[in-house]
């Protein structure tokens, strides 16, 4: 019999090992106590108390001793007796973390699939050139093909009335204003 529709069945977590798991916790609360490494383990070691999260094989200074092995914290004396700081990679790490929170569902489209009422400015220039009008953008002005208006105008490159000065169309703008394509 072939049926269709939903087949519902429980979440199973991915296979994680416990480091990785305490080590997405670990970023998270690093970044939530501005970089405190002390503080952040406290944390997570509270966490730990409640949800379980190590095993009596696995523990936080294990998990503390395999962050030094991976270069991730680093003693902030030589004799070990100041406590811990993160280094570089870490940072790296929290970095990459929230970049894949903020960007990491965002899926890719096609070129000018964006649902929007709004239409953009466009960026296309069409090489056409048309005088200033107040309200148009300060960076659409051509200072160049400007310039060379006021001296042909004025001889001298006198700038003495904004009616020389001329925006380069793209587009949008060309649409806007009646220019056809």
């Amino acid at each position: 019999m072939n049926r269709k529709g939903f087949v519902f069945t429980p979440y199973t977590p991915p296979e994680m090992s416990i480091f990785d798991r305490l080590f997405d916790l670990f970023k998270e609360l690093i970044t939530h106590t501005s970089g405190d490494f002390d503080e952040a383990i406290d944390w997570l070691k509270i966490l730990d108390k409640e949800y379980k999260l190590t095993t009596p094989e696995y523990t936080i200074e294990d998990f503390i001793e395999e962050l030094k092995k991976r270069n991730y914290i680093k003693d902030k004396t030589e004799d070990g007796t100041g406590g811990s700081v993160i280094t570089a990679k870490t940072e790296r790490a929290i970095r990459q973390h929230a970049l894949d929170q903020i960007f990491g569902k965002l899926k890719k489209t096609g070129a000018g699939n964006h649902r929007t009422k709004h239409s953009g400015n466009g960026d296309e220039q069409t090489g056409d050139y048309r005088q200033f009008n107040f309200g148009d953008e300060l960076d659409k002005i051509s200072l160049t093909e400007s310039l060379r208006n006021a001296q042909i105008n004025n001889g001298a490159g006198d700038f003495q009335s904004y009616e020389l000065m001329v925006v380069e169309e793209s587009l949008q703008s060309a649409n806007e204003h009646g220019v056809d394509d």
